[in-house]
């Protein structure tokens, strides 16, 4: 049976990679921070029911002595660096802590499996948000990086350091330069989920309104579900390489919220208002993936439409507030 180690394992990707290893026979075991709030603290993975299927153990990505003892003790075959502080508008507010644990995080990771296992394969989650203010039309692995906030930067740092320990110490690290992926497990926090939950409150009589900021600016969204197999892909490779994961499809949020607000017969201008204070300090006004190389190599694509993912999300948030106004 192969272990795998996942950092970040109480995310949305976390949850959902955790699901898919799981189904391939995998002994899963997350690293988990320890929290003053333990008791929502797996809410993702009890979503999926696979809460009591996976093990987890108390560490902290800063630590270097913690990563090294997890790693000693689990013997993972493969270790999977999902965790960061991941919201681009918080990583302006904390810039320091997003370098430390987005940034620096990974190359304690990186150390403590050269550390203890260089045998280990490594998968690092980088984002399409390294690719900023886009010096292609088309984002692929070869396009010029151009980072538009801390988050951005700090992957970028962890995606280089990525790249060095692979080339200077043979270790068999991949990244995966994933694009906006969404689900029902994502965050209340980022937009498109903001969206799903403003949708699934104006129609329940909640709420009336649903503020936003930048409503042009254009995204390629994926389902995390999709996503997380391509990780598992990359480590199954021969050779470990930068790969990536995107649809190829781009689409503003405004027609994101059309969507959304037309799957329960609302009309999204009626709802949505805009507001300076949800803009970026620097806008990543469009990201679009070519992903061929995922395609052509690992034989992944996205399954799941734009449409449909709205759809899930949106019913998902309807249960949600039914089931608190059932109480």
């Amino acid at each position: 049976m192969p272990t795998a180690l996942i950092t970040g394992i109480t995310g949305q990707d976390g949850a959902y990679l955790s699901q898919l290893l799981l189904s391939k026979g995998y002994r899963v075991v997350g690293l988990l921070r320890r929290s003053a709030s333990a008791d929502v603290v797996g809410l993702r993975l009890h979503w999926l029911g696979i809460a009591d299927q996976v093990e987890l153990m108390d560490g902290n990505l800063t630590d270097l002595s913690s990563l090294i003892r997890i790693i000693q003790d689990v013997k993972p075959d493969e270790v999977y660096n999902l965790a960061a502080q991941s919201f681009v508008a918080a990583s302006w507010q904390q810039p320091l802590l997003t370098g430390n644990v987005t940034g620096l995080s990974a190359v304690n990771v990186l150390e403590a499996v050269r550390i203890v296992n260089p045998a280990i394969r490594f998968y690092q989650a980088s984002s399409s948000e390294m690719f900023g203010k886009i010096q292609d039309k088309v984002q692929s692995e070869k396009t010029p990086f151009y980072p538009r906030s801390p988050y951005a930067v700090a992957k970028l740092y962890a995606h280089w350091m990525t790249v060095n320990y692979r080339e200077s110490f043979g270790l068999h690290a991949s990244s995966g330069i994933l694009f906006n992926h969404e689900s029902p497990l994502r965050g209340i926090e980022f937009v498109t989920r903001k969206v799903t939950d403003g949708v699934a409150r104006i129609k329940l009589g909640l709420a009336k309104s649903l503020a936003l900021g930048n409503l042009d600016a254009t995204r390629d969204w994926g389902h995390a579900r999709d996503y997380v197999e391509a990780m598992w892909l990359m480590l199954r490779q021969d050779k470990p390489d930068d790969y990536v994961v995107a649809t190829g499809r781009t689409t503003s949020i405004r027609e994101f919220c059309r969507i959304a607000f037309g799957h329960v017969g609302l009309d999204y201008s009626a709802h949505v208002t805009t507001s300076a204070a949800f803009l970026r300090p620097a806008e990543v006004d469009v990201l679009l993936g070519d992903a061929s190389k995922a395609k052509n190599a690992l034989g992944w694509a996205a399954r799941t439409s734009l449409e449909d993912m709205i759809a899930e999300m949106v019913e998902a948030d309807l249960a949600r507030h039914r089931a608190k106004l059932a109480g």
